[in-house]
């Protein structure tokens, strides 16, 4: 193996190296060290990686690692790191394994019990939340949402009571769809952020109720077009509403009950004031 300094001295491990999103300034030094000194990079896209390490003046083995190949190339990757070779992973941009191929290698290699070295770094999800002004002490990454109407609509519906912070990528040409049946779904006030291009020369970070955010967009094609992260406000409960079990015992009660009984014996349950379910009641009347 060739040298590494210090630390990244370790022969048969797996580094998973995060490469920028956009700017190439945001590569850390360790991750240079590391791509400098091992056997071999397994890369998404030889291509692309190619460019990235030529900037650094950095020559390396590449072998092509993607979606389409990984799980019948990751057994001869676990040969070679068996062997005592050292291995990069590395995808087209940001962290690997956030929605980039590098979850069977990894899977594989932690059954095998081959050392596995992880690097911080650019994450297009993590950038886009810390930006988005929306809460960041627990949130859902969901990644793309299925690109047919019908499962993009029952996937949002699932997550319509999700009280967490909603982050998904999307894409260009489905980017007005998604927000559309996010405003059917999960409300047109639910309150999203889109982050588009993040860390590039036309970065923009916008925030708005999504039927304000889809009218914005529409105003100028420029704003649906580059990569995109739609970070999504989680479900708040309507203080003034009630709750739905209250509803269904006053419901019940009502049937054996004079109305007034109903809704003095679903307060005391509940712990809600006897008028306003009994003003819920009367204005529910059918007529």
């Amino acid at each position: 193996m060739k040298a590494l300094v210090q630390e990244e001295s370790f022969a048969g491990t797996l580094y998973i190296v995060p490469t920028p999103i956009g700017n190439l300034g945001d590569i850390t030094q360790r991750a240079l060290t590391v791509l400098s000194g091992v056997d071999l990079i397994a890369a998404e896209d030889t291509r692309h990686t190619r460019l990235l390490l030529q900037h650094f003046s950095i020559t390396a083995h590449l072998f092509a690692l993607h979606a389409h190949n990984e799980q019948q190339k990751t057994e001869l990757l676990l040969t070679k790191l068996q062997e005592r070779q050292s291995i990069a992973l590395v995808s087209d941009a940001g962290t690997p394994l956030i929605n980039d191929p590098g979850y069977h290698l990894v899977r594989r290699c932690r059954k095998a019990g081959i050392r596995i070295v992880p690097l911080p770094g650019p994450c297009a999800a993590v950038t886009a939340l810390s930006a988005s002004g929306l809460p960041t002490n627990s949130f859902c990454y969901e990644g793309f949402l299925p690109a047919r109407t019908k499962a993009r609509c029952d996937t949002l519906h699932v997550l319509a009571q999700e009280p967490r912070t909603l982050i998904f990528y999307e894409s260009t040409h489905r980017l007005l769809d998604s927000l559309q049946d996010i405003a059917s779904e999960l409300g047109g006030r639910r309150y999203v952020v889109l982050a588009r291009e993040l860390s590039k020369t036309w970065e923009s970070i916008y925030g708005a109720p999504v039927n304000d955010l889809l009218a914005w967009i529409k105003e100028d094609e420029n704003r649906r077009k580059g990569e995109m992260v739609l970070v999504v406000a989680g479900y708040r409960a309507d203080k003034k509403a009630l709750p739905a079990d209250a509803l269904r015992t006053l419901a019940l009660l009502q049937k054996e009950l004079p109305l007034k009984k109903a809704a003095s014996l679903t307060a005391d349950i509940y712990g809600i004031k006897k008028r306003v379910l009994y003003r819920y009641a009367i204005d529910h009347q059918e007529a």
